[in-house]
């Protein structure tokens, strides 16, 4: 997620967001801004051959997966105005089952699946805070992934709380819990 404002106490909101230069990708967590910086080359390999089997496995049917830079308002308040938000994540690869979430500045709520790949930027956040608000907003299954070794941790929502989470290895096919017959997997990079 890269570097934080430079005066880390002042907070900002969706309406500010889109005023900043279209060629610098920002996420908003509580207010705060965090700009994104460009993944390795690791990690587009990666993301390339998720979405290429994930965009397969969803043709003709009603999810959709996409994939970042896209913003996702995460409102705290489903009546509040879009320019009041100040939550707003790109996670790198997501698959949204309604379709009334899904606008033409982004994804209006929280995805059904998300994945992010960790990153030496990113990784903490990754795991803590967007966990945390996934957690909250409702993503129904989280993963993250190393994409240096594979190595995958998934949270899967269980009474409005993510269970004890669970490790896999993507060398393997792995099960999506949350749409059956679904597997991914990925050769060693």
């Amino acid at each position: 997620m890269g570097e934080p404002a430079l005066n880390p106490e002042e907070r900002f909101t969706y309406k500010e967001l889109k005023t900043w230069p279209e060629d610098e990708r920002w996420e908003l967590i509580r207010g705060v801004p965090f700009r994104m910086q460009s993944p390795r080359t690791v990690h587009q390999r990666v993301l390339v051959h998720l979405l290429t089997q994930l965009g397969a496995w969803f043709a003709g049917k009603p999810c959709e997966p996409f994939v970042a830079p896209l913003d996702v308002l995460l409102r705290d308040d489903p009546d509040q105005d879009e320019d009041d938000v100040d939550t707003v994540v790109q996670p790198d690869l997501l698959i949204v089952c309604d379709p009334e979430r899904v606008k033409d500045n982004g994804v209006h709520g929280a995805p059904d699946w998300v994945l992010e790949i960790l990153s030496p930027s990113t990784s903490w956040r990754d795991q803590t805070e967007k966990r945390g608000l996934y957690e909250y907003h409702g993503v129904k299954e989280y993963w993250v992934l190393n994409p240096d070794t594979l190595d995958l941790t998934i949270f899967c929502l269980v009474g409005g709380r993510f269970a004890a989470p669970q490790g896999a290895s993507l060398r393997a096919p792995v099960a999506v819990g949350l749409f059956p017959g679904l597997e991914l997997s990925l050769t060693p990079p």
